[in-house]
């Protein structure tokens, strides 16, 4: 097979630097096998790259991070020396489609996978080091020797944005992209849907954003995205090697699609909008309410290409179905015992009905908290819920042979900050100590069913774009390093902070504004705004 030759020219001014040693690189998150050699590789102007089979979205990563200009192409394959190659290894099958292998020698570096997000995220690897070694522009630069053998701990390394209760910008959600996957972070769980907004246009049903997405007053509480607008950011997303995964809760969590469209309530009247939950729920008993979400699971399917459509479930008091006659004739009809036993039969109709699209559903813990129920063989369990009921839904969900996601209340939700603001008191506060000793998500021998790990970034409360980067960095860092190599508490916790203080250039050379790390570092007016 024939190789194209890409040769990358470096357009930084003619400098040499070399400000860190081999020891105090830091990767996040750390690569599962590494051996650091005291000899060098100089990546300069006359570098030749060798391009192989699913590489090019490694090869635009490369080219785009290091403002690298592609100056020819070719079919040549005689270079000795001062060469980067792209090499297929169908022997990595057996750790995954993201496992890679990295060597760096001082005549050649060899990038070995087997799919496209292995490559990708060898080129991350790589792109890590140079960075650690100079975060300045320079027209040469030596990187160290090492042989590097990596591959992830869970298939599913997610981060969810609340997109429902605060609208964030296009151009902001595609800069965190970039920031996921330069962690190897490989879903973005986009929260859609919230009783503060419906962020996604739905073509059939114009008012859910011509009415729902205008519901909430605060500052950043206003607006929806196109259904173009998805397809960019799911296209900017996959050349990244991230998938979206759309979250549209219900049936809680929904006012602002009940004031558009009240019909749909037990009510038949349009509810107030809360920035937390209610008993305003679709209508379990109606069947209009399950041809209005199927019609929009319809157009969600064909926007999305995801294996997964996520349907929330959770936080959905039942008085208004408790004193609903159709909810009532529904539970007549279909012999069930009570509401939640409805909100079962809610769920799994919508599981089945995506099933036809052969699609994956998650639903929050809670359909299976109170009793454990059969679902159907397409579900998946978020466990989030930790301080309230620690893992009753985590062993619930095994019980009945149904994979689980790992993303609890304590140590994830990255929106409870280091030290108390606002609504978060004490209680709902953890630092890098608490995710490093203590985070009940970071299982140490999962069960096979464990389809992985999830952060969360809510903006209860009113947390706007500007002051994300301060609670999300750097304690993903830590989560990061759980999701894919899943040991980072087997060295003492001072070690790696230290590590993880030295990402900080990278971060300020990123621009992200990242916050404390630990309480006792806080001062006592410290701003979380």
């Amino acid at each position: 097979m024939k190789k194209k030759v890409i040769v990358f020219l470096l357009i930084f001014s003619p400098i040499f630097a070399q400000n860190k040693t081999i020891n105090s690189i830091s990767l996040f998150p750390q690569p599962l096998k590494i051996e650091w050699q005291d000899s060098s590789f100089l990546l300069s102007n006359n570098t030749v790259v060798l391009e192989s089979v699913n590489s090019q979205k490694a090869i635009n990563l490369f080219k785009n991070q290091l403002n690298f200009d592609i100056s020819s192409y070719g079919v040549q394959n005689n270079y000795e020396k001062n060469i980067i190659k792209f090499l297929e290894d169908t022997e990595l099958k057996k750790y995954g489609n993201e496992s890679y292998k990295l060597k760096i020698t001082t005549s050649e570096i060899l990038i070995f996978a087997n799919a496209e997000s292995g490559f990708f995220y060898a080129v991350q690897t790589l792109l890590q080091i140079i960075s650690n070694i100079n975060s300045e522009k320079y027209s040469s630069i030596k990187i160290p020797c090492v042989e590097i053998l990596d591959y992830p701990k869970y298939e599913w390394r997610s981060f969810l944005l609340d997109s429902g209760r605060q609208y964030q910008t296009v151009e902001f959600i595609k800069r965190y992209l970039n920031y996921l996957s330069m962690l190897k972070i490989n879903k973005f769980h986009w929260h859609l849907t919230e009783g503060q907004g419906w962020r996604i246009e739905i073509k059939k049903y114009p008012k859910l954003t011509s009415v729902g997405a205008f519901v909430a007053d605060g500052k950043e509480q206003k607006g929806f995205y196109t259904q173009d607008e998805i397809k960019e950011i799911i296209s900017y997303a996959e050349n990244l090697c991230i998938e979206v995964v759309p979250e549209i809760d219900v049936p809680g969590h929904s006012e602002a699609a009940l004031i558009a469209y009240p019909e749909l309530s037990c009510t038949k009247k349009a509810p107030e909008s809360v920035m937390g939950f209610s008993a305003n729920l679709f209508c379990g008993g109606n069947e209009a309410t399950y041809k209005f979400l199927e019609n929009v699971l319809d157009e969600v399917c064909e926007l999305f290409p995801s294996k997964y459509i996520h349907l929330g479930g959770d936080e959905a008091p039942k008085d208004n179905w408790d004193n609903c006659e159709i909810c009532k004739q529904k539970i007549l009809e279909e012999n069930l015992k009570n509401s939640d036993e409805l909100q079962l039969y809610f769920s799994k109709r919508l599981a089945e009905y995506l099933k036809t699209k052969n699609k994956e559903v998650i639903f929050w813990g809670d359909i299976i908290e109170n009793e454990v129920y059969e679902l159907p063989e397409n579900t998946v369990i978020y466990w989030w819920n930790y301080r309230k009921n620690k893992d009753k839904a985590f062993k619930n969900a095994l019980m009945i042979n149904r994979k689980v996601i790992c993303g609890t209340n304590q140590f994830t939700y990255l929106n409870y900050p280091v030290t108390p603001w606002s609504k978060y008191k004490e209680d709902r506060t953890f630092d890098l100590r608490d995710i490093f000793e203590s985070n009940p998500s970071n299982i140490e021998n999962p069960d096979s069913l464990v389809l992985g790990m999830g952060s969360s970034l809510w903006t209860d409360w009113n947390v706007r774009m500007e002051m994300i980067d301060k609670r999300v960095f750097p304690r993903i860092l830590a989560l990061a390093d759980q999701m894919w190599y899943g040991k980072n508490n087997d060295e003492d916790f001072n070690k790696y902070y230290e590590k993880i203080k030295s990402f900080y250039p990278i971060l300020e050379n990123l621009n992200i504004s990242y916050g404390p790390a630990l309480r006792e570092e806080t001062q006592t007016d410290y701003s979380w705004e």
